[in-house]
């Protein structure tokens, strides 16, 4: 198929037939994971939603959260080839991207042979990213974007599909770089986690100090993944839905005649908000089994798609006024 071709559309009798497999796997692909992340269902539902969009997710914890655990049972679970950066101030681009190396080929003739570093990977965890300084992070802009990097001006093409699942710890922040709004845009979603229940947090100490710990297996396969992917994009969006975004979004943009939001916020979330709103809703729906979104999923996915697209004010911060509960005020006005 050319560049310039464009898919075939779907009939409605192919898009169900496609939505009933695609809703078997998925019950499988939450199955597998859950047989191994105990307690953490918000967490693995917005981390499979966002991969089911085809983005990138920045999970923010405290330490022993199990955001590895997660990580590693996602590659497994979706049969990627998952790889892991342990990001440190002293990590360099080259360390991500790859170098090209000057050796010998078979006539003796000296030439420069291109080493691919750990970025290309189909799932790639990039840990304690903010660790690293801003040029190592900026590193991953161009790939978590155009889904290639450029090395001594030449162009190598990732892997697809290609999800960056990068971690924060929001305690400590001494030698640390905070990621730049630019690249904060680039994630489709921030997930918080939270310290698991009572009943979670029993089962993990039963289940995980044993002699065995429970390993996930394969449930799909990269181009399986890819094929829910393209499904998710197939899906409609009812106008109603798609005015709830772009309503949500605008409001929370000072500057539009809130005089609340004028004071509490800084700065608000731009486009590219409302395209992740739009996929997401639409992950999140084939996530719960339906096949067209709702304006409930909006509300659900308001706070992890925009909070770390927005930034408050000095007063407010003074207030301690939380980005979460502009976000829930401004999502009363969709119920």
């Amino acid at each position: 198929m050319s560049a310039l071709t464009e898919p075939r559309t779907m009939t409605e009798e192919e898009m169900l037939a496609s939505a009933e497999t695609a809703l078997a796997d998925i019950g499988r692909i939450k199955q597998a994971v859950g047989e191994v992340i105990f307690g953490q269902e918000a967490v693995v539902e917005r981390t499979l939603v966002a991969v089911f969009a085809g983005g990138h997710t920045l999970l923010v914890g405290v330490p022993g959260l199990a955001k590895t655990l997660l990580v590693e049972t996602l590659g497994t679970v979706l049969g990627l080839d998952a790889r892991r950066i342990q990001f440190t101030p002293d990590l360099m681009p080259g360390d991500i991207l790859g170098t090209e190396i000057l050796e010998e080929d078979d006539a003796g003739k000296r030439v420069f042979r291109f080493v691919a570093g750990p970025v290309f990977a189909q799932l790639l965890m990039a840990d304690e990213i903010n660790r690293a300084s801003p040029r190592t992070q900026s590193a991953l802009l161009q790939a978590m974007q155009e889904y290639h990097v450029t090395v001594a001006g030449q162009r190598y093409d990732l892997p697809r599909p290609f999800h960056v699942l990068a971690t924060q710890n929001p305690l400590e922040q001494e030698g640390t770089y905070p990621l730049p709004e630019a690249q904060l845009d680039r994630f489709l979603m921030q997930v918080d986690i939270d310290y698991p229940d009572i009943e979670a947090e029993r089962r993990i100490i039963t289940d995980t100090t044993g002699t065995a710990n429970m390993r996930a297996n394969g449930v799909v396969s990269a181009d399986r993944l890819m094929e829910i992917q393209d499904l998710v994009r197939r899906m409609p969006v009812p106008a109603s839905v798609v005015d709830s975004i772009l309503t949500l979004v605008r409001s929370a943009r000072p500057g539009h005649g809130n005089d609340e939001i004028d004071r509490q916020v800084a700065w608000g979330p731009g486009p590219r908000a409302s395209q992740a709103l739009t996929l997401c809703a639409r992950a999140r729906a084939l996530y719960d089994g339906r096949l067209a979104p709702s304006v409930d999923d909006v509300i659900a996915l308001a706070e992890p798609v925009l909070q770390h697209r927005m930034a408050l004010s000095f007063s407010a911060r003074a207030e301690g006024t939380k980005i979460r509960d502009v976000i829930a005020s401004l999502t009363k006005g969709l119920q």
